[in-house]
């Protein structure tokens, strides 16, 4: 019975947050994925769907607790994954922030967990992609970042716009950004235009 009980967890906070594998779908495809990094991952194994190696890291007591049924999650994702390779699921309970063990990959989550990109961006390949939102401002800080390139943003029903991009991260009379506020506060601007996720490439 827990092992049901753990697939019926994911089911309900899927539900609540949204079903994110469309996300995820589209931006591995896109840009080749293969490898990801969630930090902050809470229970969201979509992105194991799509892409064959994700890392997930969150230091929440229920994650830790959801993760402990490792073996039912891996055949959950086996029996429904969209991909030919072997599932690789790892799980680390621990804080992001820390020193992570782990290979370059090629793609980092970052939904709703403070400042993933800045803490992370070192397990990240060149070439790699940040997938981020700005719920506590850590697009602001990747588009003000010399280490990445802003490439795109994730428009309505999923789709990557990378055009016009000059009209995202402007604040209202052209004001600049204050990146000291947004890492006191801990919360993105109030832009002229915003999306739900942006996107980054780690140029160095």
């Amino acid at each position: 019975m827990k092992s049901k009980n753990t697939i019926e967890e994911y089911y309900e906070y899927r539900d609540k947050i949204g079903n994110r594998t469309e996300l995820y779908r589209i931006v591995s495809k896109r840009y080749g994925v293969a490898s990801a990094l969630y930090p902050g991952s809470h229970i969201d194994i979509a992105p194991s769907l799509v892409i064959p190696k994700v890392i997930y890291v969150d230091n929440f007591k229920g994650a830790i607790n959801f993760f402990k049924n490792m073996e039912m999650i891996k055949k959950y994702i086996a029996e429904n994954k969209e991909y030919e390779k072997s599932c690789d699921i790892v799980f680390m309970g621990q804080d992001y922030i820390e020193e992570l063990d782990v290979e370059p990959v090629d793609l980092i989550i970052s939904q709703y967990a403070g400042f993933v990109g800045q803490a992370t961006k070192k397990y990240l390949n060149i070439g790699g992609i940040l997938l981020c939102n700005d719920s506590h401002g850590d697009a602001t800080l990747s588009r003000f970042d010399d280490d990445f390139e802003f490439l795109g943003v994730i428009g309505k029903k999923n789709r990557i716009i990378d055009t016009k991009l000059d009209d995202y991260f402007v604040l209202p009379k052209s004001k600049n950004v204050d990146l000291v506020k947004v890492k006191e506060k801990m919360k993105g601007p109030k832009y002229k235009l915003t999306a739900e996720n942006y996107l980054f490439r780690k140029i160095k």
